[in-house]
């Protein structure tokens, strides 16, 4: 499918009302004897080219929805790795200890035995023909004594505790395997969802494409004209270095293809891409757009600058980077590729600032796209 028809997704306009005028619906195509024949064979009913355009948002935003929680449980699947990995090293030193103070357990045991004749020490005392001798044997039987009951302690001790880290490493490897399996099934979730969108699009009309082509267009450039003319954008400021280095980052990336759940160097997704972008700068960040935006600091829109990050749609579910002059970089959707558009193609939620501490660094222009992303800009941006 095109990149330009699916720039359909990137719409706020009709979607949810979010930052735009109302758009009139705008009445489909008449599909003819050839369409009419279709859908009397099962295809697509009539409808508005905007209840089309809402239909199709809607199931990119569920996909995208999707998306994000797959990347979460990811991300929880490769801590929980890690923790089993940890705790079966820890394991497997606290057996080997174990092993050692049974051995050292039983070589006392076996020492005390033989020091041992089974007479008492005043019976030996009073019969020996050396008494110091007989003395100093009972205070090694004492000593011995004494160290086994330290040994013993230890031994129930690391008993104890690999015990309790073997249940620990079991319902970590437990937790493992339900995020694997749960895993799966989103990715199939996932998968799912974005059949039913080519699904969705295949059954299109080119009258109907060309239109909501153009309903997009429309949309996105009365959102963008109402969002600078509110004056909620700020003037371009500088960023700070970690910020400049991460949308120099995400320009060099124009042109790569979106695909869910990557994270470079050959795709990305929308929080993969501003995610290794930042983490190019040296400032890891949250791996989702949803952790994006619910534990980095938030700042209002008049105060945003190159490297900030722009969270959209209610739920958080699409992140996009900020470039300037109104402007941000950002993966789409699936079947799309890497590209600078306008901050109002989607409903804005808000902004975040992954460097609240950062110092803004000199004078800015926006990082020139590279040669090969020549269709990394919107029709709305050229």
């Amino acid at each position: 499918m095109s990149g330009r028809i699916l720039r359909l997704v990137c719409t706020v306009a009709v979607a949810t009302g979010a930052l735009l005028a109302p758009v009139p619906a705008v009445a489909a195509p008449d599909p003819g004897p050839s369409a009419s024949a279709g859908a009397g064979a099962g295809g697509p009913e009539v409808r508005s080219t905007a209840r089309l355009l809402t239909n199709l948002q809607q199931r990119y935003r569920e996909a995208e929805r999707a998306t994000e929680t797959y990347n979460a449980t990811v991300e929880k699947l490769g801590r929980q790795r890690t923790e089993v990995a940890r705790l079966d090293a820890r394991l497997v030193g606290a057996r080997l200890s174990l092993h050692d103070s049974r051995g050292a357990a039983g070589r006392l045991a076996r020492q005390q035995y033989q020091s041992s004749s089974g007479i008492s020490s005043y019976l030996r005392l009073l019969l020996t023909r050396d008494p110091q001798r007989a003395l100093d044997e009972g205070q090694v039987i004492r000593r011995l004594s004494r160290e086994r009951v330290k040994t013993m302690d230890r031994l129930a001790g690391s008993e104890r505790h690999t015990e309790g880290l073997a249940r620990r490493a079991r319902k970590a490897l437990d937790g493992q395997l339900t995020l694997a399996a749960r895993q799966k099934k989103e990715r199939d979730a996932v998968r799912e969802r974005l059949k039913d969108v080519e699904k969705l699009l295949a059954s299109l009309t080119a009258g109907q494409l060309a239109e909501l082509d153009a309903l997009e267009k429309r949309g996105t450039e009365a959102a963008q004209r109402k969002l600078v003319t509110s004056g909620a954008l700020s003037s371009v400021r500088a960023p700070s270095p970690e910020g400049r280095e991460a949308v120099e980052y995400a320009v060099k990336q124009l042109g790569k293809p979106y695909r869910w759940g990557a994270t470079g160097p050959g795709a990305y997704d929308c929080s993969g891409l501003t995610s290794q972008a930042w983490d190019h700068a040296g400032q890891p960040i949250p791996r989702t757009s949803q952790e994006q935006w619910a534990r980095l600091p938030r700042i209002p829109l008049t105060e945003l600058r190159p490297g900030d990050l722009v969270v959209y749609f209610p739920e958080a579910t699409h992140v996009a980077m900020y470039m300037g002059d109104g402007l941000v970089v950002q993966a789409p959707r699936p079947g799309t590729k890497i590209k600078i558009s306008p901050i109002a193609a989607n409903p804005v939620l808000g902004a975040v600032r992954p460097d609240p501490a950062g110092k803004p660094d000199g004078q800015y222009a926006p990082p020139a796209p590279p040669s090969r992303a020549d269709d990394g800009l919107d029709a709305s941006t050229r």
